[in-house]
């Protein structure tokens, strides 16, 4: 909770513009196209609290704060914290877990311009539930593997 509000405020004081986070995730994201070879730009708002993609002289996509996925990896690592322990292991699985949620993040937003070009019909579908839905389940998935995996409890030996 003190993690989301803190967020909260750094993401006001760049009101009304977008924070430097979902700068970066729109640039991450356009360079990411480039690479699968969509001529994208981006460009920010100055009005709104977004960054956009651009694609032939089109914005395509707008990139809002809740996008950036900053807030599904306050979760992941609330999680990881809370559910311990706090040992060398966590602290290399945070950022390996953290590098994991951005890339899912980068493909979504990724295959959310790709739906809305092609198939604008399902934009609010695929935004709002599945794309969603689908970067929760990583969250589930890496926390599933630091519980199986890295949290095993000793047993206690018997007299």
């Amino acid at each position: 909770m003190v993690a989301n509000l803190i967020y909260g405020a750094f993401v006001t004081a760049y009101s009304p513009g977008p924070d430097p986070v979902t700068k970066e995730v729109t640039v991450h994201t356009s360079v990411a196209l480039q690479l699968c070879g969509w001529p994208t730009t981006f460009q920010d708002n100055k009005t709104k609290p977004t960054s956009e993609l651009i694609f032939e002289n089109s914005r395509i996509l707008a990139i809002y704060e809740g996008c950036n996925g900053v807030n599904v990896m306050i979760i992941f690592v609330a999680f990881l914290i809370a559910f311990g322990p706090i040992t060398k292991t966590l602290w290399w699985f945070i950022p390996v877990g953290l590098l994991i949620l951005h890339l899912m993040n980068l493909i979504r937003i990724s295959l959310l311009f790709w739906v809305a070009i092609y198939l604008p019909d399902f934009m609010y579908f695929t935004h709002k539930y599945l794309f969603t839905a689908i970067l929760y389940v990583g969250v589930f998935l890496l926390w599933v593997v630091w519980v199986k995996k890295f949290t095993k409890v000793k047993p206690e030996p018997t007299r």
